[in-house]
């Protein structure tokens, strides 16, 4: 059984075991593949409004993931959210648990809608598993990601309305 909690400071060096590889590999998010650590903590931890880690029963931390507004002051009631989850414990559900956990954790919070700018389009788990849980791809970014391994690949800008507009 998974738990998803907030994140405490005394998670980082798990979190960043797990963050690292993803943002070195260069296929998934925008980050530079050489971020620092200090830098990767600052966007994954400081930046966002909210940081959680997946965990299984025995505290070991399996996936993460954080919220932030998607955009500053009118556009705000918006979100946006980034997931990461440990190689050893890919398509075991954890992804799908976080995102569930990601549009609860938005609702409670006031945001009104989520919003994915960037997901790259060799991601294909990743945008079943979105589509999934009610995404719609609104538009396509040509080219708008160079991938490590690809080079520049399309990325899509994905959506879902968490509750209605007042």
């Amino acid at each position: 059984m998974i738990k998803i909690r907030p994140f405490k400071e005394e998670d980082w060096a798990a979190a960043w075991h797990i963050i690292e590889p993803v943002f070195r590999a260069g296929a998934t998010y925008a980050f530079a593949p050489d971020i620092t650590e200090a830098e990767a903590h600052r966007v994954w931890v400081e930046l966002p409004t909210a940081t959680f880690i997946a965990a299984d029963e025995d505290g070991t931390v399996l996936g993460t993931y954080y919220i932030k507004p998607n955009q500053p002051a009118l556009g705000a009631h918006g979100c946006n959210c980034g997931y990461i989850v440990a190689e050893n414990a890919r398509r075991t559900g954890i992804a799908s648990e976080m995102c569930q956990h990601s549009q609860r954790e938005a609702i409670d919070r006031g945001f009104r809608a989520m919003q994915y700018n960037l997901v790259v389009s060799a991601n294909t788990s990743a945008i079943r598993l979105w589509k999934r849980h009610g995404f719609e791809v609104i538009g396509i970014l040509p080219q708008a990601f160079r991938h490590a391994r690809l080079g520049l690949v399309d990325a899509l800008v994905m959506y879902r309305q968490l509750s209605s507009a007042e």
